[in-house]
C-alpha cells in the first residue's frame, strides 16, 4: 500500500472520528460501573491511553513523557495504544478496554455530548488544530478569503466539521466542494484545486512528490477555535482518579515541553518503534512545524501551561457550529470540558 506521508493511503484520522458514527457506545460508556484504575504490585496506577491514529510526531509529547520517565515518578504506569484505520476511541473508553483516549478535534467531545455519553476533554495539547487548507503555488492567494471561488477538495466528513466554519467565516458555498479521496492526484492534476490537509502531513508528501511548495493556510490562525490533540475521560473514571489523572496531564505536559523545546530523540524511537513505516524525516519536519507554528504552546498555553483550555473558545466553537445547525442552540455545551484536573486546578 502506498504511504501518504506518514500514514497509508486509508482514510484520514481526523475524518474518521469526526463524525457521530464513532459513538455507537455510548450506552454502554454510560452503563460502565467500574471507574478505578488497576494498581500494579509496586503502586503504581495503570493507564492506557488510547491515540487516534498511529504513532507520528502529533504525538510526541506524551511518548516522549513515557521515554523520559515523567509519568514512572508520578507513580503511573503508562500504556500507549495507538491508533489506526479500524480503531474508535470513544468505543475504546466506552468498553473500558481504556481509561483514556485522544480527541482529534473539538467535534469528538460536543458529539459524546450530544449523544449523552459521559466523557470529557480535561486537557487540550494542541490549541491549534493543524488543520489546514493546501493551494497551489500563486501570488493572488495571500488568505483563505481568496479560496473563495475555488474548487476545494473534501472528505465527507470535514462537511460537518471545519466546512461548516469556513461557510460562516467567508462565505464559501456548497457548490465548491468535490469529493475527496485522500489521493493528492486530483488536487496536483489542476492549478485551481484546494485540498484540505493536515499541516505536519500532506504539505510534506505533496512538496516531496509533485516537487514543489504548496501554498498552506493553517485555519487556527484564521481564528478557527478548535482544539486537537486532547485528553478524553469518561466523568466517573476522572471523578474516582482525580489524583492519577491529574499526574497524568502534568507528566503529558512536561512530555509536550521537552518534545518541541528539546531533545525529541527518545521519543522519535519509542514512535518508530510502534510505527515501523515512520521515517525521521516526516517526524523531523512535523515537530519543527509544529514548534514554529505554535501548535503546543501557543495561545492560552503561553499564559496559562500546556494542555490548558479556556470556556471562551469552546463557547465559540459551539456558537459557530449551532448556528449552522450541527448541534441544537440548547445543547449543554460545558459538559464537553473541564479545567479542573489541568495543572494548579482543583
Amino acid at each position: 500500500m502506498k504511504l501518504r506521508g506518514n500514514r497509508p493511503q486509508s482514510p484520514d484520522r481526523r475524518a474518521l472520528l469526526a463524525g457521530a458514527g464513532a459513538l455507537a457506545a455510548t450506552t454502554a460508556l454510560a452503563a460502565c460501573g467500574r471507574s478505578e484504575a488497576p494498581v500494579d504490585d509496586d503502586g503504581r496506577v495503570r493507564l492506557r491511553f488510547a491515540t487516534d491514529w498511529r504513532a507520528q510526531a502529533e504525538h510526541g509529547g506524551f511518548y516522549q513523557a513515557l521515554a523520559s520517565g515523567a509519568y514512572e515518578k508520578r507513580g503511573l504506569n503508562v500504556q500507549i495504544m495507538q491508533g489506526g484505520p479500524a480503531v474508535n476511541v470513544p468505543q475504546l473508553l466506552a468498553s473500558g478496554a481504556v481509561e483514556l483516549g485522544m480527541g482529534s478535534n473539538s467535534f469528538i467531545p460536543m458529539n459524546l455530548v450530544a449523544e449523552g455519553a459521559p466523557v470529557k476533554a480535561v486537557a487540550a495539547f494542541f490549541q491549534k488544530d493543524p488543520q489546514v487548507l493546501i493551494a497551489h503555488p500563486d501570488p493572488s492567494l495571500s488568505s483563505i478569503a481568496d479560496l473563495r471561488d475555488r474548487p476545494i477538495l473534501l472528505a465527507d466528513a470535514s462537511i460537518n466539521a471545519f466546512w461548516v466554519w469556513l461557510k460562516a467565516r467567508y462565505g464559501f458555498t456548497d457548490d465548491q466542494v468535490r469529493k475527496y479521496t485522500f489521493n493528492p492526484a486530483p488536487f496536483l492534476a489542476d492549478e485551481r484545486a484546494v485540498q484540505q490537509g493536515y499541516l505536519t502531513s500532506e504539505p510534506y508528501t505533496i512538496e516531496q512528490e509533485a516537487g514543489f511548495t504548496p501554498k498552506v493556510f493553517l485555519l487556527a490562525d484564521e481564528g478557527y477555535p478548535s482544539y486537537a490533540a486532547m485528553v478524553l475521560a469518561p466523568t466517573a473514571f476522572a471523578r474516582d482518579n482525580a489524583r492519577a489523572l491529574r499526574s497524568f496531564i502534568a507528566a503529558s505536559a512536561e512530555g509536550w515541553r521537552d518534545y518541541i523545546q528539546g531533545d525529541g530523540r527518545a521519543a522519535d524511537a519509542l514512535i518508530r518503534r510502534d510505527n515501523p513505516d515512520m521515517t525521521q524525516d516526516i517526524l523531523d519536519q512535523a515537530r519543527a512545524k509544529l514548534k514554529a507554528n505554535g501548535i503546543v504552546d501557543g495561545g492560552d498555553a503561553a499564559l496559562y501551561g500546556l494542555g490548558t483550555m479556556t470556556e471562551e473558545r469552546w463557547r465559540a466553537f459551539f456558537e459557530v457550529t449551532s448556528e449552522a445547525g450541527v448541534y441544537p442552540p440548547n445543547l449543554d455545551w460545558r459538559q464537553a470540558f473541564t479545567t479542573q484536573y489541568l495543572p494548579g486546578r482543583g
